[in-house]
């Protein structure tokens, strides 16, 4: 790999609230770390992007993480929740004391496309922020008294859900703020991520021929066709942040022949979790009413888990924006109506205090899940995106551990969404 020979090029703090006080030289310390490391996490973050491994199958990228992670001072335990590339790392001597905050790592890739989501960058900012914040409270009197710091590192955000397997494991249990952040097209202080799922719509029909014996037969795939088209006339009338995309997965095998089965998959989303319930039921009583009307019978089943939407922690993500904005980079609010798909970081903010900002590495004409955004995770904008976000990470983590009442607003705005279902 090349080797990163060009200045971090860290701006100057600009004035402001936690530039100051007690923190400033644990800021300083940090930002030093970071500057000390800046090669080894780009290393990290290209070689994850040079061999790209899809959900579940990230067995290089863990072991390249958790071994940096194990020679930066940190307890390694691999294969948590029952999932082989998954693990959680414990900044030594640091036990289990409260508040306790996690910094989360994806490092899957999509088919074909390898890191066109960017997760390479979001394992190398996140192991920068690990590292660097162990290091630097080592170095000061701060110490880790009062707090500790994890790692936990997520699979198959990209299709399979990883953290939604480790929420049901119980490896977010007593933790007190999850942060991550993810590259993206626009600096937005958080996430407008639905809530998603796959539902698989059977019709079971008759088969006949359709010249030797027509009224015998039960067209299964006209069922379909025409669940198609009502759901394109759901589609008008839904809010934003909602909708229905769906494929023919089984349709027949000959054009002479009736089908008897014809088989759709839909992926539906939502703005909000209890949305999306409302969309799943209104889809299976269309399959229900098609199905009375052509003598099919009708199957409605969920493929997986879906995601839950995110909800935002705006004690923290306000935090890590204005960590950010020291760094030179702005990251407002996101815009209006616009959503961003979904993830199941989700799942984590249903039982923590969670953020998921994300940081430009293109302009705002891209996409992600794009050949020019893997090229994007790799180029110079993406690397200063990765070090700024590193830093503003673990700022924002030692703000968590070391500010008094910091943990208990951002508990008290995550019971209020809670209570509101937001």
């Amino acid at each position: 790999m090349p080797e990163d020979t060009e200045p971090v090029d860290f701006p100057p703090d600009t004035p402001g609230p936690q530039a100051h006080g007690p923190r400033a030289a644990l800021y300083e310390r940090i930002t030093q770390e970071l500057e000390a490391r800046a090669g080894l996490l780009w290393d990290v973050a290209l070689r994850l992007h040079g061999t790209p491994e899809p959900a579940y199958e990230e067995h290089q990228a863990a072991a390249l993480l958790t071994g940096e992670l194990q020679r930066g001072g940190f307890a390694v335990r691999r294969g948590v929740a029952d999932l082989p590339t998954a693990f959680v790392a414990e900044s030594a001597g640091s036990g289990s004391a409260r508040p306790r905050v996690a910094l989360v790592l994806e490092y899957d890739a999509l088919p074909e496309l390898g890191h066109a989501c960017g997760h390479n960058l979001i394992a190398g900012a996140g192991l920068g922020a690990a590292l660097a914040l162990h290091s630097a409270l080592r170095a000061g009197p701060e110490g880790t008294e009062g707090g500790s710091l994890t790692v936990i590192g997520s699979p198959a955000e990209e299709g399979g859900g990883g953290k939604v397997a480790q929420v049901a494991a119980g490896v977010f249990d007593g933790v007190d703020a999850a942060l991550m952040f993810h590259p993206g097209t626009h600096s937005w202080s958080w996430a407008p991520l639905t809530a998603q799922v796959q539902v698989e719509v059977t019709f079971h029909g008759r088969a006949a021929h359709p010249t030797g014996n027509p009224a015998e037969g039960v067209d299964a795939l006209a069922a379909l066709i025409q669940l198609f088209t009502a759901l394109d006339v759901l589609q008008r009338r839904l809010p934003p942040g909602s909708h229905v995309q769906g494929i023919v997965t089984e349709g027949g095998r000959a054009t002479n022949i009736v089908p008897d089965l014809a088989q759709g998959r839909f992926g539906l989303r939502a703005a909000t979790t209890v949305a999306l319930e409302g969309l799943v039921s209104e889809l299976g009583r269309c399959a229900d009413g098609i199905a009375t009307a052509t003598g099919t019978r009708a199957e409605v089943a969920r493929v997986g888990t879906g995601y839950q939407h995110f909800r935002d922690n705006e004690v923290l993500s306000e935090r890590f924006a204005r960590h950010l904005a020291r760094a030179g980079i702005t990251a407002g609010p996101p815009e209006p109506g616009v959503y961003l798909g979904s993830s199941d970081m989700g799942d984590v903010s249903t039982v923590v205090p969670a953020i998921h900002p994300f940081v430009a590495i293109t302009g705002p004409e891209g996409a992600d899940h794009t050949p020019e955004f893997a090229r994007a995770a790799a180029s110079e904008q993406g690397r200063r995106a990765m070090l700024a976000s590193a830093r503003a990470l673990a700022c924002t983590a030692a703000d968590v551990l070391l500010e008094p009442g910091l943990c208990e607003r951002s508990w008290a705005r995550w019971r209020e969404k809670a209570a509101a279902g937001l």
